[in-house]
């Protein structure tokens, strides 16, 4: 009688990378797409000063914007890109104080509009209960000149 030997395969240990390269430009595309939607707000040219931004851990500011003709917008506002008045914007500020006090609060004004527009609003959030309010600039200053 003949014997048959059987001949034993060796395993191989090696991963496909390939649908994961496929996974992952899929995503890549996703989110070029996507970021350029997720940046909101009102379109206002910032006073340029060099200033130190906020913490990246802590959360993220409620931002009450003022633009050029003196209207009034939240960011956590159901349309943010709305102008909102002076009441509604007050009573929106303390209900996100509320629910979180330590939320920091700034104000993001149109470098042409009104220096009063700017305190009004500030006063505003004063009376809303707000205990600090920060002033958003934009960050391209060349330092002071």
């Amino acid at each position: 009688m003949m014997t048959v030997t059987r001949r034993r395969r060796k395993q191989v240990s090696e991963i496909n990378v390939v649908p994961y390269i496929d996974v992952m430009l899929v995503l890549l595309i996703i989110f070029m797409v996507t970021a350029p939607l997720i940046t909101q707000g009102v379109k206002v040219d910032l006073p340029k000063a060099s200033a130190e931004p906020l913490d990246p851990e802590s959360e993220p500011p409620i931002v009450a914007s003022v633009d050029r003709d003196g209207n009034y917008f939240l960011s956590t506002a159901n349309d943010p890109n709305a102008a909102i008045g002076v009441v509604d914007l007050a009573v929106m500020v303390q209900a996100e104080l509320q629910v979180s006090p330590n939320r920091p609060v700034v104000v993001k004004g149109d470098g042409a509009v009104q220096y009063s527009q700017v305190v009004q609003l500030m006063v505003l959030l004063q009376k809303a209960g707000v205990p600090q309010v920060g002033l958003m600039t934009d960050s391209s200053a060349d330092g002071g000149s």
